[in-house]
């Protein structure tokens, strides 16, 4: 039997792990490191608004769900008004899983090339979508460090994302 994979297939099942990857990090931190000088409420916020963003084909029409707000693109670099609690971050985390699936989903070698563009980045979808994950690894290493000099335990490795059920 033939194991065929469509490159929106493997794209997929790597930004999609990328995505449980963050989830099972935050989902593993205690409720007393939640909001603490480590900021993981934060940086988990900072991670999934980022990658929102970038999951927009059209950055200047970019709105995050509420109750989230612009707090990212202030220069001063100032946090948002409250803390998000962790069903909220895991809601929007959710929230970017399904327009990843939608997004990677949808792509034809074509509009791989489409240009996604803003002030600063003028990248192929294909290579915001990397681009993207990168930054997801990122901060989900970061919270394995955390997670493992705070409580000497982290989420294991995710090889691939599962297929996500037609929505």
């Amino acid at each position: 039997m033939e194991n065929s994979t469509s490159i929106t297939d493997a794209i997929w099942t790597q930004f999609g792990a990328s995505l449980d990857m963050l989830e099972n990090a935050i989902n593993m931190c205690p409720d007393e490191h939640w909001e603490t000088e480590s900021d993981f409420w934060y940086l988990s916020f900072h991670c999934i608004f980022w990658t929102d963003y970038y999951l927009s084909t059209e950055p200047h029409k970019f709105e995050p769900p509420k109750p989230f707000t612009f707090s990212e693109f202030d220069p001063a670099g100032k946090k948002p008004e409250r803390t998000y609690t962790k069903p909220e971050v895991l809601d929007y985390l959710e929230h970017c899983r399904l327009k990843a699936n939608r997004l990677i989903s949808e792509l034809t070698p074509n509009r791989m090339n489409d240009r996604w563009i803003n002030e600063y980045k003028n990248y192929s979808l294909l290579e915001i979508l990397l681009y993207n994950m990168r930054h997801i690894q990122h901060h989900s290493a970061q919270f394995n460090l955390f997670l493992r000099q705070t409580i000497d335990n982290a989420p294991n490795w995710v090889g691939q994302a599962k297929k996500l059920a037609d929505k």
